[in-house]
């Protein structure tokens, strides 16, 4: 059964960076996709970024420029590193693996962006 464990959230202040890691167990990594999601607190959750199995990445438009995705599939582990983070970035980040038919989310983690 797949696993996957979220690590790397923390508080920050405004302009700060933090390196979110996504270990995956239970699968083989190398052959799904992988997204980020947040959720701020009365929202629902949103998209942020995705890589495929291949390595191609994808962002929401408000991250461009700020945040990269990217994967070690020798580690069975994703990445989120977070640059220039703003209060806006504040919520819980889950990461999500897929591939046609299936999906499985983490747990999260809490990432809060404040002075």
């Amino acid at each position: 059964q797949v696993q996957l464990v979220e690590s790397g959230g923390g508080l920050v202040q405004p302009g700060g960076s933090l390196r979110l890691s996504c270990a995956a167990s239970g699968t083989i990594f190398s052959m799904l996709h992988m997204d980020w999601y947040r959720q701020a607190p009365g929202k629902e959750r949103e998209f942020v970024a995705t890589i495929t199995s291949g390595g191609t990445p994808n962002y929401e438009d408000s991250v461009k420029g700020r945040f990269t995705i990217s994967r070690d599939n020798a580690k069975n582990t994703g990445y989120l590193q977070m640059n220039s983070l703003k209060p806006g970035d504040t919520g819980v980040y889950y990461c999500r693996v897929r591939r046609t038919g299936y999906s499985a989310w983490g747990q999260g983690t809490q990432v809060t962006v404040s002075s």
